[in-house]
């Protein structure tokens, strides 16, 4: 859900959305994650790439509440460093007290991350992670066998620091990307290898296509060095991205953004056009041909109408009078509302021009049969 922060942002642009701004979800329909993820699915045919996107984001997030988790729970049951016995709690404790409080944002591409201070905090979560990889080279054992602490321990912190402090979110209170239990170790590694086994080892249930030497480098970089932090799908996600925004994004923004209508929905529509304008040609020649008075003829106005509203229709891919009430489709004969204030002004504008047009070429065929003089055959 879209946080007061976010509205008032959708209120005051006044302009088309971009990619990360639709995955970030700070967009609404028709131009939303939603819209998106059947555009992907059903025109592009290529879900798997939104899909592994979405599966990284996740990751992002359940590594920022692991490490917030832990953070919190440790300080809170052991808030003096110095009365540490053990030199790796210390060390641990000191690494935890340096990250600071993880931001929520949305991930997005490496690119992207024009803030320094959330640069700066995912790159100190990732090395935490790293660091405590390298330090004990066993991502399946628990949190707390890797921190010298026993997991009954850890839960029991968890446990008793949750009765004391609000769920974890985003800065506004809101995540849509919080995972409903607490965040074990375990976790993180087994989202990992979910998505090198789903989108990136050859012959995956759902390859997506990378460089080869990307997908090599991923593939050691889990496997061999046991890493799972999320500066591991860094490249493969950017690469994703860019696919996305250079190969389906446009189109997905002249399908919801200039049209209203879906493929499978324009194309009936072309079809029940040429039959109306059929129909209507039939109509007017035969009146004409039959001399019948113009009282008579002026029913050939009806399958004009119909004609040139469909075909323009089709030809803009919009359906006006659905714009005008403030519809669009999103799958066949299924609309729902749009909402994008900057998207309805758009479409709205287009629909009068669609309109215009439709009205002229009706009058035009209409008018042409209606006065044009008579012969009896």
């Amino acid at each position: 859900m879209a946080s007061p922060d976010s509205f008032s942002e959708i209120e005051s642009r006044n302009r088309l959305p971009t990619l990360f701004e639709v995955l970030s979800r700070r967009t609404l329909a028709p131009v939303d994650l939603f819209s998106f993820y059947i555009y992907m699915r059903d025109q592009r045919r290529s879900v798997d790439y939104l899909d592994f996107w979405l599966d990284v984001s996740q990751h992002m997030s359940l590594c920022r509440h692991y490490v917030r988790e832990l953070r919190r729970s440790v300080l809170v049951a052991t808030p003096d460093i110095e009365r540490v016995d053990s030199r790796r709690e210390s060390a641990m404790l000191e690494d935890l007290e340096n990250l600071g409080d993880i931001p929520m944002t949305e991930a997005g591409p490496s690119r992207l991350r024009t803030d320094e201070k959330d640069r700066d905090a995912d790159q100190r979560l990732s090395a935490f992670l790293r660091s405590e990889t390298q330090s004990h080279h066993s991502p399946q054992n628990s949190v707390g066998s890797q921190s010298g602490y026993n997991s009954q321990s850890i839960d029991e912190q968890h446990e008793q620091h949750d009765q004391h402090r609000p769920s974890s979110g985003t800065r506004n209170g809101d995540d849509s990307n919080s995972p409903g239990h607490t965040v074990a170790r375990n976790d993180i590694r087994a989202s990992a290898e979910k998505i090198l086994y789903t989108y990136l080892l050859p012959g995956a249930e759902r390859e997506i296509g990378l460089p080869d030497a990307m997908v090599s480098t991923t593939i050691n970089m889990i496997e061999d060095d046991g890493r799972d932090d999320p500066e591991v799908f860094d490249p493969p996600k950017d690469f994703v991205f860019q696919a996305m925004e250079r190969d389906a994004f446009p189109g997905f923004l002249q399908a919801k953004a200039l049209g209203n209508l879906v493929p499978l929905s324009i194309v009936a529509r072309l079809t029940f056009a040429l039959i109306s304008l059929f129909g209507g040609f039939w109509a007017a020649f035969y009146v004409v041909l039959r001399d019948k008075p113009r009282d008579i003829r002026c029913w050939v106005i009806l399958p004009f109408a119909i004609a040139a509203y469909f075909l323009v229709s089709y030809q803009y891919k919009i359906d006006p009078v659905m714009a005008f009430i403030g519809y669009s489709e999103y799958t066949f004969m299924n609309w729902a509302p749009i909402r994008e204030p900057y998207v309805r002004k758009l479409l709205n504008k287009r629909s009068l021009v669609a309109a215009g047009i439709s009205f002229v070429t009706a009058a035009a065929l209409s008018i042409l049969f209606i006065f044009v003089p008579g012969t009896m055959l």
